[in-house]
């Protein structure tokens, strides 16, 4: 079981503020390689709102560097995106996503490209996104990533981000802090984020 806590999010758009306190997304291992991924967000200004709800599967179908072993690996996310309370965000849509990742030299790379139906009358969209981690300690990780979502009949939002991962003393807690630059007209001008991440077994039912 893992989740991830999302305590602090600003952004700001044309001089608007918009505090999202918390994102929480919870992922389930209830097989090898595989996850059940739940997902929301809370807005908290000008009122508040639950945004982004979502349920998702994930599996790995290659292995490879990120589960220690050679070559690249190959994931998959896919499911429904649930109805939010924000105005025209009340139908369901559903998100599909292919993620690649590998390393080059000493920075490992993530890829990712998808796209679905959104809550607003079902329009397709369309995402992708590069990711890089450059360990800079063993227990500090710099982060860069560029990314973007084109939604049919909108302008594209593309942005930005540099941040850092710390691993501060347990093997499965990680603090993370990032700020994001938009890149396109439909971003947002900037967005500064701070989470935390933390995993932790559950306990078998005892075997009859």
């Amino acid at each position: 079981m893992e989740i991830e806590l999302g305590y602090f999010s600003l952004e700001r758009t044309r001089r608007e503020n918009t505090i999202t306190t918390p994102s929480l997304v919870f992922n389930y291992g209830f097989a090898k390689n595989w996850e059940a991924v739940g997902e929301f967000r809370v807005e908290g200004s000008p009122d508040f709102e639950l945004t982004d709800p979502g349920l998702f599967l994930k599996g790995v179908l290659k292995e490879g560097v990120l589960q220690d072993k050679p070559g690249v690996s190959f994931a998959i996310e896919a499911g429904p995106l649930l109805p939010s309370t924000l105005l025209h965000e009340h139908g369901v849509g559903f998100e599909a996503v292919g993620i690649v990742s590998g390393k080059l030299a000493p920075v490992t790379v993530h890829v990712n490209g998808g796209g679905g139906l959104d809550r607003d009358d079902r329009h397709g969209f369309g995402i992708w996104g590069v990711i890089g981690e450059l360990p800079v300690h063993p227990r500090l990780r710099l982060v860069g990533e560029v990314n973007g979502e084109s939604t049919q009949g909108q302008r594209p939002n593309n942005s930005a981000l540099l941040g850092v991962i710390w691993q501060p003393t347990s093997k499965n807690v990680f603090l993370d802090a990032g700020a994001r630059h938009g890149i396109s007209r439909a971003a947002p001008d900037w967005q500064f984020t701070v989470g935390l991440t933390f995993g932790f077994f559950l306990p078998r039912p005892p075997r009859p």
